[in-house]
């Protein structure tokens, strides 16, 4: 289990530091990221190759200590680093790179498979990001009602009952069946489809549902048609809150021993399983790109203890939802980066075509 390390506020300017203490930051991030352990001068010197004495980063890795960068959880310990190193760490050091080779591979893969309906594929990318980068993957899906339609159908079920079916640019398939108090002919249903499709498509699902334009001239019949098509479609897909798709959730317990006690990894699970929380959170916390929150820069105390790596998705150029990791501070930010990155982009283009 890792200690629990003093944090300094995080509303304190990042300075700009010079070369050498930059280095030696990133030397000690980056090796604490790999190997959980606190970093001590000799290790800095052996293994990143920097070309000073040992005794030069002990007294530079005093100065970080000093000015919130790093901590020493021992007395006689190495250094790790706070929330404060590791945002540094993320704006000069980890840039969005490429996925290694085989990464790649496995996403592109998995998007080149046969098409998914919505809910299965957002599951199933959680997963796969959970795969990728070996922590928690949480996707919130697109609201159906502010989803544009992409095409709208009319079928006559029996005389007074007809199917009115939707496909929407985010992949769904809205139907739902109307009841009518009269029989209808086959030509005002055809009449009727060719107003919903002029009235309704392009348009989101929460647009529609109101009384077709009055100035369109219509049979008073095709006008109840169209008005009840409508008003079904748009109560049908008034679902409520976006949905959540959680991937991997049990890489929190596997991570234990790189947060601060197993009671944060408990309130964590907590917290996935509550989905308007974790979907307020997530809208709250992204940035109109690849954003990353770390530790104490999170103003819930059951997050205190995580970094977040979030990033949104399009569908026709449109926001529709977020991809995210949710793991422990000592993360691989570089990997984590460019999981989400890629990701994003590919179930961007999944969706949109």
């Amino acid at each position: 289990m890792s200690e629990a390390t003093p944090q300094f506020p995080m509303d304190l300017p990042v300075d700009r530091l010079d070369d050498r203490k930059s280095q030696i930051l990133r030397a000690i991030v980056e090796e604490y990221i790999s190997s959980a352990q606190p970093v001590g001068s000799r290790t800095v010197v052996e293994r990143q190759g920097l070309n000073i004495s040992a005794a030069t980063v002990r007294n530079e890795m005093g100065s970080l200590e000093r000015d919130g960068y790093i901590a020493q959880p021992h007395t006689s310990a190495g250094r790790i680093p706070t929330d404060r190193g590791y945002r540094f760490f993320v704006d000069n050091f980890a840039p969005i790179a490429a996925l290694p080779n085989p990464q790649r591979k496995e996403v592109a893969d998995f998007f080149g498979s046969a098409s998914r309906a919505m809910d299965d594929l957002l599951h199933e990318t959680s997963h796969l990001l959970s795969r990728l980068t070996h922590h928690a993957a949480v996707i919130v899906g697109p609201l159906t009602e502010e989803s544009p339609i992409r095409a709208v159908q009319l079928v006559a079920l029996a005389p007074r009952q007809l199917l009115v079916v939707a496909i929407l640019a985010n992949g769904v398939v809205e139907k739902d069946t109307v009841i009518l108090d009269a029989d209808v002919s086959d030509a005002d249903v055809m009449a009727a489809l060719a107003v919903l499709s002029e009235y309704c498509v392009g348009k989101p699902v929460s647009l529609v549902g109101h009384t077709v334009v009055s100035d369109i001239p219509l049979d008073a019949g095709v006008r109840n048609l169209a008005d009840r098509a409508c008003r079904a479609l748009h109560i049908h897909t008034d679902s409520g809150p976006e949905p959540l798709f959680v991937g991997g959730a049990s890489q929190l317990a596997a991570e234990g021993e790189a947060f601060q006690s197993p009671a944060s990894v408990a309130r964590l699970l907590g917290l996935l399983e509550q989905q308007v929380v974790v979907v307020a959170v997530m809208r709250e916390l992204l940035g109109p790109g690849l954003t990353v929150t770390i530790g104490s820069e999170n103003s819930r105390d059951d997050l205190r203890d995580c970094s977040l790596v979030l990033a949104p998705y399009v569908i026709e150029g449109a926001p529709a939802g977020t991809v995210g990791v949710l793991g422990p501070t000592r993360m691989d930010y570089r990997q984590a980066q460019a999981a989400v990155s890629t990701v994003s982009s590919q179930l961007s283009r999944e969706l949109s075509r």
